[in-house]
C-alpha cells in the first residue's frame, strides 16, 4: 500500500493511495476500526492488525470516501518522526564529496593545481577504510520535516541550498540486537527523503570534525513523502532507479544498487544494544550525482525540485525566497 498524511479542510488525515484518488481511512472504517487511523504513528504502531484493516477498507472500497490527490495538501508521511538518522552509503557520492572539498579547498591556494596535486598525494581526502566496515550516519531535527508540495524556507544564514537524492526506511517495530538476516523483518516501509543542506554552513561545520549541524538543521530542511510505500508493495530495494530534477531538468541519475551498506546493514549495525522503535527514519544517504555539491548546480529562489524513486513515487518541493 501507499499510505499518506494528509489536510483537507477537515483536520490531518491518514489515506491509502487507491484507483481515483487517496482513500480517507478513517471516514471509511467502522467504529472499532477507527483506532486504527487517527495518524500514521498510530498505524505503524498498531503493527500488523493495522495494515490488515487498512488493506480490508481497500478492498471493500465502492468509490466513496476518496479525494483527489490534488485537492489535499500532502504532509510529511509522519509529521514528527520518531527519530531520524541519516546514513552516508553511496560510496560514488562519498567520493564525488571528498573530489569537490578537495578542489574547492585547493582554489583559496596561490597555485590551485600544485594545491590539488599535494592534497590528492596526501591521502587526507581518501575515503577511509573503516567506511567500508561500517554504517556511518548523523541524527537529523525530526521536528523540521516537510511534506511533497511543500515550500522550503530558506535559511537566513546560507547562500549555499542544495537538495540531496534519497530514499528512507521506516522502521515498523520496536527491536533491539537485530540479525541483519532479520533485519527486513523490523521495516515497515520506504518513503523518499530530501535531505537539504546549507553547504556554506557545513563547511563550517566540519571544521571542527562532529558532523553536520547547522548545515543540516533548519525548519522545513528534512522533505519526505510523498507516502510510505509497505514493505510488502516493495519487497526488493536493492536496485531502484533514481533521479533529480530541478525546473524539469535532469540533474543526476542513479540507482540503490550503489549502496555499499544496506538497510539491513544499518538496521543491524544500530540496533545493537541500542532499542529501535516504530517511526525511526533511516535515510540512505545521498546517491552519487544526487546533489548540487556534486554537479555544480546548486538551488536558486523559486526552483522547483524533484526527487523521483522507482516504485515509491515523485517528491516535489519548491524553493522559497532569500530573506530579506
Amino acid at each position: 500500500m501507499k499510505l499518506a498524511t494528509f489536510e483537507a479542510g477537515g483536520g490531518v488525515r491518514i489515506g491509502a493511495l487507491v484507483k481515483d484518488g487517496l482513500l480517507d481511512l478513517a471516514a471509511a472504517a467502522n467504529l472499532d476500526e477507527r483506532v486504527f487511523f487517527t495518524s500514521m504513528q498510530t498505524l505503524i504502531e498498531a503493527g500488523d492488525a493495522g495494515l490488515d484493516t487498512a488493506h480490508a477498507l481497500a478492498a471493500r472500497w465502492r468509490g466513496d470516501h476518496t479525494l483527489a490527490p490534488e485537492s489535499v495538501r500532502f504532509l510529511p508521511p509522519l509529521p514528527v518522526p520518531n527519530s531520524i538518522r541519516d546514513f552516508a552509503n553511496f560510496e560514488l557520492h562519498c567520493l564525488q564529496a571528498l573530489e569537490t572539498s578537495m578542489r574547492t579547498r585547493a582554489r583559496g591556494e596561490a597555485d590551485p593545481e600544485a594545491a590539488y596535486a599535494r592534497f590528492k598525494a596526501s591521502g587526507a581526502y581518501d575515503l577511509p577504510p573503516i567506511w567500508y566496515q561500517r554504517p556511518f550516519y548523523f541524527k537529523g531535527n525530526r521536528m523540521t520535516c516537510s511534506g511533497h508540495g511543500a515550500t522550503i524556507r530558506w535559511p537566513r544564514f546560507t547562500t549555499t541550498l542544495d537538495y540531496e537524492l534519497e530514499f528512507a526506511a521506516v522502521i515498523g517495530k520496536t527491536c533491539v540486537n537485530v540479525a541483519r538476516e532479520d533485519a527486513a523483518g523490523c521495516i515497515f516501509g520506504y518513503t523518499i527523503y530530501n535531505d537539504f543542506s546549507a553547504r556554506d554552513e557545513q563547511v563550517r561545520d566540519q571544521q571542527f570534525r562532529m558532523g553536520p549541524s547547522k548545515g543540516k538543521d533548519f525548519d522545513t530542511g528534512n522533505a519526505m513523502g510523498p507516502w510510505i510505500v509497505t514493505r510488502d508493495e516493495l519487497p526488493n530495494v536493492s536496485n531502484l532507479s533514481m533521479e533529480s530534477r530541478i525546473n524539469g531538468e535532469v540533474q543526476g541519475r542513479a540507482q540503490s544498487s550503489g549502496m555499499c551498506h544496506s538497510f539491513a546493514d544499518c538496521i543491524a549495525f544500530v540496533s545493537r544494544d541500542e532499542t529501535l522503535y516504530p517511526g525511526d527514519v533511516f535515510g540512505s544517504g545521498t546517491a552519487g550525482n544526487g546533489c548540487g555539491f556534486e554537479t555544480g548546480r546548486y538551488l536558486e529562489p523559486g526552483d522547483v525540485i524533484e526527487l523521483e524513486v522507482e516504485g515509491i513515487g515523485t517528491l516535489c518541493n519548491t524553493i522559497g525566497a532569500r530573506p530579506g
